[in-house]
């Protein structure tokens, strides 16, 4: 499959594996690019999908040949700018360290000794993977789960009979918010289906705004007071109340899935039919069947069903045999926020359009 480098993010934080003395074995899959370059002096702009993408077949492998364990994984280092990144081939792995030099790399370069840098955090690093087209995913929209509906607080009524709402304005909310104060307002929007079994999964919410709370009820029958915080479109009564998430992940290590994930495209976001690079896209597995952020699942168009003219049936002037033809890998998909039952993935290598009903499976 050809190699799409996405380097359109020029972002700070990111990933360091300094090199490390006993290194777990590489994994079969991992396969080095037969003209991966002996080394890459790091950019800003850069990022470790796109670095690794010089010298292996499949970027995300890229955990894997630094060397990191699974601990470092959900715990990641970090990597800047103006580093030499050197492919050892002897040992057929990335480092931070001249092969047979026993020290890092210099070329103008500060030595750093394998161990954590904590100063520059969020200033000078680069990211694991281009964020830019995630982050308005990150805290919205919503995926709001079928169950949650019920249950969810309600804008009952506004202050001076007002219809539609802005920032600033008072509105009164009627439901259980235990002790939350914060919170983002939405309307059930698109109904997200599963394509295998037609079950309403969830609903991508029409994300409206955030309301504070001014002042708790204090009986049964009164009202929540709150002020809204920020709106991006008109409210109203009758909309939701889902707590506001917490600050999300901004690192994002790419790993296969722990246990054996196989799923499909059940929507692309916006309602279009089609999806290509950079773009987001729900898949009809979440938490409860073993994805985490980072997951890495690969995109299948499903092989159809055609007719076998060349079959002994045909031979025969009986109706001809239907054979499945297998279905055929065509790109990358990178899970980045996780709900129950669905998650959100970003389209990271294509060579064909993402349609709905695509097969997303574990890395094979």
């Amino acid at each position: 499959m050809k190699n799409f480098s996405i380097v359109t993010a020029r972002l700070a934080g990111a990933l360091l594996v300094a090199g490390a003395a006993a290194l777990p074995a590489q994994a079969a899959d991992c396969q080095f690019r037969p003209n991966a370059p002996d080394q890459h002096v790091v950019v800003r702009g850069d990022t470790l999908w796109d670095i690794s993408g010089r010298f292996l077949e499949h970027p995300w492998c890229w955990p894997q040949v630094w060397g990191m364990n699974r601990d470092e994984i959900r715990n990641p280092h970090w990597i800047y700018p103006g580093q030499i990144v050197y492919f050892d081939r002897q040992n057929r792995r990335l480092s931070l360290t001249r092969p047979g030099s026993g020290s890092p790399g210099v070329g103008g370069v500060i030595k750093m000794s394998p161990q954590l840098r904590t100063e520059g955090l969020g200033k000078d690093a680069i990211r694991s993977i281009p964020t830019g087209a995630i982050e308005p995913f990150l805290t919205q929209p919503l995926i709001v789960e079928a169950g949650e509906l019920a249950g969810a607080p309600r804008i009952a009524a506004a202050a001076e009979r007002r219809v539609f709402l802005g920032k600033d304005d008072k509105v009164y909310v009627r439901g259980d918010i235990q002790d939350g104060t914060s919170f983002q307002v939405f309307r059930p929007g698109f109904a997200i289906k599963d394509p295998d079994t037609d079950q309403l999964l969830a609903y991508e919410a029409h994300y409206l705004g955030t309301v504070k709370l001014a002042r708790k009820a204090t009986a049964d029958n009164e009202a929540h007071t709150f002020i809204v915080a920020s709106s991006k479109q008109e409210m109203g009564v009758g909309d939701l109340l889902m707590p506001a998430p917490p600050t999300p992940l901004q690192n994002y290590v790419p790993h296969p899935p722990e246990t054996k994930v196989t799923g499909r495209i059940a929507s692309i976001y916006n309602g279009v039919s089609y999806a290509g690079q950079n773009q987001v896209v729900t898949v009809n597995r979440g938490s409860v069947d073993g994805l985490d952020i980072g997951s890495v699942l690969q995109l299948y168009h499903r092989g159809k069903t055609v007719s076998d003219p060349t079959g002994k049936r045909s031979m025969l002037g009986m109706r001809a045999e239907q054979i499945k033809l297998p279905d055929e890998q065509y790109g990358t998909l990178f899970i980045f926020r996780v709900f129950k039952h669905v998650s959100y993935g970003l389209v990271m290598q294509v060579t064909e359009p993402v349609e709905v009903g695509d097969v997303a499976t574990s890395p094979e």
